[in-house]
C-alpha cells in the first residue's frame, strides 16, 4: 500500500514573501500529520528561498511521522543533514535559477560523490533516496552506490499533452519501478502530481510512497480561506460590535 508524504515548502514560500513569521510550515506539518500523512517532506535549498535551517531543526523535533529532507549534494547542506539526522534524505539536483526541481539527479555522472554522501548518511542512520528519471543507468547507479530507495520523477507524465503520451510515460515509470525492485530498491514517486492526475500513477503496483506538495498547498488555500475570513470577521465584530438598535 502506497502512502503520502506532504511537501510543505510552499507554506514557507508564502511566509518568505513578506519575510514574516507566518504561515509557519511547522504548523502545516502538524495539520498534515493529523490528516493522516505518513511523512513530511521539505527541501532545504542553498539559497533558502523557502525552507530555512530553523524550520528543519524544529521539524526534526516535532514531526512524529517520517521526516524526508530533500537536498542537493553540496557540502554545506550535507553537513546540515548529518547534524539534523532526518529519517530520510532525498538527493536532488539543484539549479539556483529554477522555479522548482527541473530534472532528476544524474547519479551515473556523479556516482563517486553520490557514494560518498550515501556512506555518510548511513553512518548517521539516515535512509537515502535519489530523485531520478526512470532511466536504467540512473536506477542502476543508485543501487550500486548503496541507496535505499529511489523517487521516480513523474514530471514527464504530468506534463504529457495527450492520453497516448501519458500512457507511454506511465509505462516508463512501471518499467523503472520493476528494475529498481530487482535491484532491491524501495520505489517512491513524485513531481507534478495533482488531484487530477494521481490516479493512474497510484495504480502502478509496488510504488510505496508519493511526495506531493504544490497541488495540496494550492487546494488548501481555497478550502481554508472561507473559514479564515469568517474568523477574521468574528474578531473584528467582537472588538467593534454593532450598535444596538
Amino acid at each position: 500500500m502506497a502512502v503520502l508524504n506532504v511537501n510543505i515548502d510552499h507554506v514557507a514560500t508564502v511566509r518568505q514573501a513578506r519575510l514574516a513569521d507566518e504561515p509557519d510550515p511547522v504548523w502545516a506539518a502538524v495539520q498534515c500529520e493529523l490528516a493522516g500523512a505518513n511523512g513530511i517532506t521539505v527541501h532545504l535549498r542553498q539559497d533558502r528561498r523557502h525552507i530555512n535551517d530553523r524550520d528543519v531543526h524544529v521539524l526534526k523535533g516535532t514531526v512524529a511521522c517520517k521526516l524526508n529532507l530533500e537536498m542537493c549534494m553540496a557540502e554545506p547542506i550535507v553537513k546540515i543533514a548529518e547534524q539534523v539526522r532526518p529519517d530520510q534524505v532525498t538527493l536532488v539536483p539543484e539549479n539556483r535559477a529554477e522555479l522548482t526541481t527541473e530534472g532528476g539527479l544524474d547519479c551515473a555522472r556523479y556516482k563517486r560523490r553520490l557514494a560518498q554522501v550515501v556512506k555518510r548518511m548511513h553512518k548517521k542512520g539516515i535512509l537515502v533516496s535519489t530523485f531520478i528519471a526512470p532511466e536504467d543507468e540512473q536506477i542502476i547507479a543508485s543501487a550500486e552506490t548503496g541507496c535505499d530507495a529511489i523517487e521516480l520523477h513523474t514530471g514527464m507524465y504530468a506534463n504529457a499533452r495527450s492520453e497516448k503520451a501519458a500512457g507511454r510515460r506511465l509505462a516508463e515509470l512501471a518499467a523503472g519501478k520493476d528494475l529498481a525492485i530487482d535491484r532491491k530498491l524501495v520505489v517512491h514517486a513524485g513531481h507534478g502530481l495533482t488531484y487530477r492526475n494521481i490516479g493512474p500513477v497510484a495504480s502502478i503496483p509496488d510504488l510505496c510512497e508519493f511526495n506531493i506538495g504544490h497541488s495540496i498547498i494550492a487546494r488548501a488555500v481555497l478550502l481554508g480561506i472561507r473559514q479564515a475570513t469568517e474568523q477574521m470577521i468574528e474578531l473584528i465584530e467582537k472588538a467593534n460590535p454593532k450598535p444596538s438598535a
